[in-house]
Parts: C-alpha cells; sequence; structure tokens
C-alpha cells in the first residue's frame, strides 16, 4: 500500500461496520509484511504514584480529582529492579518501563535512583529499558541514557487540536520538546494516546500523523477506561469493539513500519474481541498490570498468543 494521505486514512477509520473485516485483512497482511509472527510484550511498575499537579481529564492520579487513588513516593531500586526481574520470568516481557507520576521528575536524587534501577536492570536482565518520567531535558536523558536507558514512553494523549480540551495544565509544547530531544540524542521513543476522550476521527488522524512526522518507533493505543472522580468518566461514551479494531486498523496501515500496541483498556473496550487486535495490525501488548486498574492475568495474554499460532519476541 502507498503512503496515505489525511484524507484516505480518515476514510478508512470511518469504515462501515459490515466493511471492517476487509480492513482488518488489509492491516494483518501490513504487519505481517513489517513485523512477522511475532508479538512483544510490555511490562511497567508504577514507581510514584498520586498527588499529580496536573489536571489531565482521564487520569486517576491528578491531585485536581477526587478518585481515592493510592498515592506513594517513588519506590526504592531494590523493589523496581524486582518488579522487572518478575516482569520477564513470570510474563515474558521483553520491555519494562519504570513510570511515575508527575508533570516531571522533580529531583536530581530521583534521576540517580532512577539510574541506579536502569543498570541493575541492565546488567541483571535482556530487557529494554524504558522509563515514563513526565517532561525532561535533555541532559536529564542523557544522563538516563549513560545508565542504561533505551527508550522514552512520553504519550501525546490526543490530537494538538483537541489537547486543551483534556489538560490546561502544560502545553502540547512542552510534550514534543520532551520526544524531540530524545530522539536527538539516540533514544528510542514510545509515544501514542489515550482514545475515547470525546476527540473527532479527524483527531485520531491529526495524532497518528503528527506520530509520523516524529517517526516514532512505538505507538500505544490505550482505550479509556472510566475511572469515576475524573471529569473524562462523566460525560464517557463507549467505543464499540469494532471501532477500537478500526482505529487499530488504520494506524498500522498510516504507519506500517512502527511498532502498534493495544495497551491500557483493553480487555473493557474489546471484549470478546480482543484477539482481533492483532488481527488488526497491532504487534505489542501490555502485560501484567497497569498504572491504577488491574489487568488480565498473563497467563491469558500468553495463552491467547499462543492460540492465535503468534510467537514472543525475545
Amino acid at each position: 500500500m502507498n503512503q496515505l494521505s489525511q484524507k484516505e486514512a480518515l476514510k478508512l477509520i470511518s469504515t462501515p461496520d459490515d466493511a471492517t473485516f476487509e480492513l482488518l485483512v488489509e492491516a494483518y497482511r501490513v504487519r505481517k509484511k513489517h513485523k512477522g509472527n511475532r508479538i512483544k510484550l510490555c511490562a511497567i511498575v508504577n514507581a510514584k504514584s498520586g498527588k499529580c499537579s496536573e489536571n489531565c481529564s482521564f487520569c486517576a492520579q491528578s491531585a485536581h480529582h477526587q478518585t481515592h487513588t493510592p498515592s506513594y513516593p517513588l519506590l526504592s531500586s531494590a523493589e523496581i529492579i524486582a518488579a522487572a526481574k518478575a516482569a520477564e520470568k513470570n510474563m515474558q516481557a521483553t520491555c519494562f518501563s519504570i513510570v511515575t507520576s508527575g508533570k516531571a521528575t522533580k529531583t536530581e536524587a530521583e534521576i540517580e535512583a532512577i539510574g541506579t534501577s536502569l543498570e541493575a536492570i541492565s546488567r541483571e536482565t535482556q530487557l529494554n529499558r524504558c522509563v515514563s518520567i513526565g517532561i525532561l531535558t535533555k541532559a536529564e536523558l542523557l544522563a538516563l541514557k549513560k545508565k542504561g536507558l533505551k527508550r522514552l514512553h512520553h504519550n501525546l494523549e490526543t490530537a494538538k487540536s483537541f489537547f486543551d480540551q483534556i489538560c490546561t495544565t502544560h502545553t502540547y509544547e512542552e510534550r514534543l520538546a520532551t520526544i524531540k530531544a530524545a530522539k536527538e540524542i539516540g533514544l528510542e521513543v514510545c509515544c501514542g494516546g489515550i482514545f475515547g476522550l470525546g476527540e473527532s476521527l479527524e483527531q485520531r488522524i491529526e495524532l497518528a500523523f503528527t506520530l509520523k512526522e516524529l517517526a516514532v518507533e512505538s505507538v500505544p493505543i490505550n482505550i479509556l477506561n472510566p475511572i469515576p472522580g475524573t471529569p473524562a468518566a462523566e460525560n464517557y461514551q463507549p467505543m464499540s469493539p469494532l471501532e477500537v479494531l478500526r482505529l487499530i486498523a488504520t494506524y498500522r496501515l498510516i504507519l506500517p513500519e512502527a511498532d502498534i500496541g493495544v495497551f491500557g483498556g483493553r480487555e473493557k473496550a474489546l471484549g470478546s474481541l480482543q484477539p482481533l487486535m492483532f488481527l488488526a495490525g497491532a504487534n505489542v501488548t501490555l502485560v501484567g498490570d497497569y498504572l491504577t486498574t488491574q489487568g488480565q492475568a498473563p497467563e491469558k495474554d500468553l495463552q491467547m498468543i499462543k492460540d492465535l499460532g503468534l510467537e514472543i519476541d525475545r
């Protein structure tokens, strides 16, 4: 398939229900061509939770919302390293991300502690090392790269034209600056968004083309799992399973060479159609629990991949 225009991509994501499986077949062919038969598994640790200064409408960890989410400071390096080893041994994860709440990692001590964890994970596992710790400077990213960081996870969350509808405490440009800094120093970038926030189909396509322009290596697709107490839960309109599958397939066709992952909210949003996310073009998923919600049992994910005749990329 030739490179899609935004107009062509909008037509694909607007495919009617009764033609959706034709779209999935095309996305599957593109995934098979570029990614073969292998599925990558990611795992995370919620290394610092709650009390976030930002007001993202969907986030259970925002101090602006009443969600009763547990709050705790940065875990010890020993706890983070133990979580990484468990992810590799018990979940067959290939990538492990240290995730912290907050707009940015606040202190040099936190950066140093995360660096110590990265060094140990690099030394004691075969995992690809990732962090998702907010807005970072190039100097901070370089310091973490020297400690073994391979990939930065930093979602744009939604299209620029919709961003101020979900967050007003920081700007889209701040997020872009962190991504560009990571690319400039040779880090891989994992960057995607969360869908079902009220954005239009046009805005879903807008985000995809922004990610294409940034040349990110991996694109995580999250579907809103509404948390009581967050603004996003107040007017929640669930996406249908077929709508989610069209989103995945269209992203695969726009970004044929990128890793396309389906992460948060997949169990609730896709229901019995969850295995079809791989037919729709995904080649990555997250195993284990999410930040504040429980994920599907890893054994069930591993069995799902096996039943589809797919292999885990080690």
